[in-house]
C-alpha cells in the first residue's frame, strides 16, 4: 500500500481520542544490526511549537545522548498530519527516520475513507505519553464552567465558536464528540496549527479549545487562559487542580497519546532496541517531571502491545468519525 499513501492521503485530515491502556514495556534487547550510523530525523507533522514538539525534543536529546548520533526534529506540516506520516511511511525503515505524532494518526483512513490503516503502513514503536485534554477559554471570557458553556450554548445554539489545530484533528474530534455527548451545537474554526488557534482563542476571537495542557501551558501559567474543565480523570498530580468533563453530569471523555513511529519493516531486533531505547527514556524520573509538568504521564508499552493498542484505536476512530460526520477540509 506504501505506493499509494501521496495521493490518498495528502487531502486528509485526521484525529483520534482514546487515553493509553496499560500494559508492560519491552523486557529486553536482541541483538541490534549497526545503528545509527548517521544523524536520525524525527518527523513531526505539525507546525512548530505544539504537543509534539513538548514532548519530541527532550526525547531526542536523550536518544542522542545514548546512541551517539543526533536525533533531529523535523517539521513537516500539513493536510492534517498526513504530509509528515506519508513521508514517514515512504522512508527506508532503516531506523534513520522516525515520527513523533499524536493519537491523531489513528484517524487518517476514517476521516478521509481512503482505507489508510496506521498499523499496516507504520511500524507502532513506542508509546510514549498519555493525557486528559483540557478545556480551555480566554481568562476574561464569562463562561465559569462546564454547566455554565452548555447553558449559554443552548441559550443561543450555534453562538459559540471553538477552535481547533485543523479539520479532522484530534482537537477537532474532542469538541464535535462532546457535541454529540453534551447536545450541543459548538461552531467549528479550523486553524492551520495549535499555535494560532491557542493565539486567537487568547486573544477573545473565538470562545473554547478542547487541547492539551502541553500545547497550552504557557498560556495557562501566564493567566491567559482557563482551564473550565479536564475530559478525564487521570491527570498528573502537578496540572492544576480543575474538574472533570463529568462533574457537569455529561457521560464525556476523551484524551491524547503521543508515540513513536517507523516505516513498516523494521528488522525486529532494530525495532526492539528502538523500543527498549524510548521507554529508558519514559522511565527517566527527569523526563516523567517534564511529562507532569505539561500534563501529561509517562505510558511505555512492547511493541507488541502498542500495536494492538493501536488497531483498537483505529477501530474506534471509524466509530467516532463516523457518528460525528467528520470530514475532511
Amino acid at each position: 500500500m506504501r505506493n499509494g499513501i501521496p495521493r490518498r492521503l495528502l487531502p486528509a485530515g485526521l484525529a483520534a481520542i482514546g487515553l493509553a491502556p496499560t500494559g508492560r514495556a519491552s523486557p529486553g534487547l536482541a541483538q541490534a544490526p549497526a545503528w545509527p550510523s548517521r544523524p536520525v530525523r524525527i518527523i513531526i507533522p505539525f507546525t512548530p511549537g505544539g504537543s509534539n514538539d513538548v514532548i519530541a525534543r527532550p526525547l531526542a536529546e536523550r536518544l542522542h545522548a545514548r546512541l551517539g548520533q543526533p536525533f533531529v526534529l523535523e517539521n513537516r506540516p500539513g493536510a492534517g498530519s498526513a504530509v509528515g506520516v506519508t513521508l514517514t511511511a515512504q522512508a527506508a525503515p532503516d531506523g534513520h527516520t522516525l515520527l513523533v505524532t499524536t493519537s491523531s494518526v489513528a484517524a487518517i483512513g476514517a476521516v478521509q475513507g481512503t482505507g489508510f490503516d496506521p498499523a499496516e503502513e507504520l511500524d507502532a514503536v513506542a508509546l510514549l505519553a498519555r493525557s486528559p485534554l483540557v478545556v480551555l477559554v480566554p481568562a476574561a471570557s464569562p463562561l465559569k464552567d462546564m454547566a455554565g458553556l452548555v447553558a449559554a450554548e443552548r441559550a443561543r445554539p450555534g453562538s459559540l465558536h471553538f477552535a481547533s489545530s485543523g479539520p479532522g484533528s484530534t482537537t477537532h474530534i474532542a469538541a464535535e464528540l462532546f457535541n454529540l455527548r453534551a447536545g450541543t451545537k459548538l461552531q467549528h474554526v479550523p486553524y492551520r496549527g495549535t499555535a494560532p488557534a491557542l493565539t486567537d482563542l487568547v486573544a477573545g476571537r473565538v470562545d473554547v479549545m478542547f487541547t492539551t495542557m502541553a500545547s497550552a501551558a504557557g498560556q495557562i501559567r501566564a493567566g491567559l487562559l482557563r482551564i473550565l474543565a479536564y475530559t478525564g480523570d487521570d491527570r498528573p498530580g502537578e496540572a492544576p487542580p480543575a474538574p472533570s468533563v463529568k462533574v457537569a453530569g455529561i457521560e464525556y471523555e476523551a484524551g491524547i497519546w503521543w508515540g513513536l513511529f517507523a516505516p513498516r519493516g523494521l528488522p525486529p531486533e532494530l525495532l526492539a532496541r528502538l523500543n527498549a531505547a524510548a521507554n529508558e527514556v519514559v522511565a527517566e524520573p527527569a523526563y516523567a517531571r517534564h511529562l507532569a509538568a505539561e500534563g501529561a504521564l509517562p505510558a511505555p508499552l512492547s511493541p507488541a502491545a502498542f500495536a494492538e493498542f493501536l488497531r483498537r484505536q483505529v477501530a474506534e476512530m471509524r466509530e467516532v468519525v463516523a457518528a460525528a460526520r467528520i470530514k475532511p477540509d
